[in-house]
């Protein structure tokens, strides 16, 4: 992730709820699993922002027209590197819906009527390649990758080789359990077989370590 902006109903949240709600979606999005490595977690930490807004007027299109602080409603916008897109928008729209239902819950209200009627809008938005400006510069989802990842592979050396699991291996790049029945993301270095969680985990490898994206 790199920016989710929340907006909601100005007086719908004190400020202290639009400070909770801002938390519980990093700590809930960005959780350290049997997926993902602890380093690759906290860079991604590093880059993502959560905005919570109360626009000047928020003016609903259904008849007959409704207060939208009775109940309040939620639009969220998440900014991602496009080519993530895709594969981010099921997992992301489902936690984002479960935050704002524990958001509804704490708050004495009906926590199911975000799922139950359109209370939550929550848009996905792909940044273009190269539509990305970090350390003074433009970077695309390579160079992103790249970044993410560079804390897990640095320390590589100074943590014990992971045990492979069955029917799967270890990516190099960021530590994902990758499963090689439904993965066919492989590069052959030194003779050691290495599986890859996503395309640019494994280009990122390749470049790394000079091998032609073709064996």
């Amino acid at each position: 992730m790199l920016l989710i902006e929340v907006f909601v109903p100005g007086g719908a949240l004190s400020e202290e709820d639009r400070k909770v709600l801002g938390q519980r979606l990093i700590d809930t999005l960005m959780v350290e699993d049997d997926g993902h490595a602890i380093e690759i977690i906290d860079a991604q930490r590093t880059l993502t922002q959560v905005l919570v807004h109360e626009p000047a007027a928020w003016v609903l299109g259904q008849r007959p027209a409704a207060d939208p602080a009775d109940p309040p409603r939620y639009l969220v916008r998440v900014t991602v590197p496009a080519s993530w897109r895709r594969e981010m928008c099921d997992y992301t729209v489902e936690i984002i819906t479960g935050v704002l239902a524990e958001t509804e819950r704490a708050a004495g209200r009906d926590p199911e009527r975000m799922r139950r009627e359109p209370h939550a809008v929550i848009l996905v938005d792909g940044i273009s390649e190269g539509g990305i400006g970090i350390h003074g510069r433009a970077m695309g989802s390579l160079d992103l990758t790249e970044l993410v990842s560079r804390p897990y592979r640095d320390n590589a050396t100074a943590r014990p080789v992971p045990d492979s699991p069955q029917g799967g291996l270890i990516d190099p790049v960021c530590g994902m359990r990758v499963d090689l029945d439904d993965s066919t993301l492989t590069l052959v270095h030194d003779g050691v077989l290495y599986g890859f969680c996503h395309g640019l985990c494994r280009r990122a490898f390749a470049d790394e370590h000079g091998v032609p994206l073709g064996r």
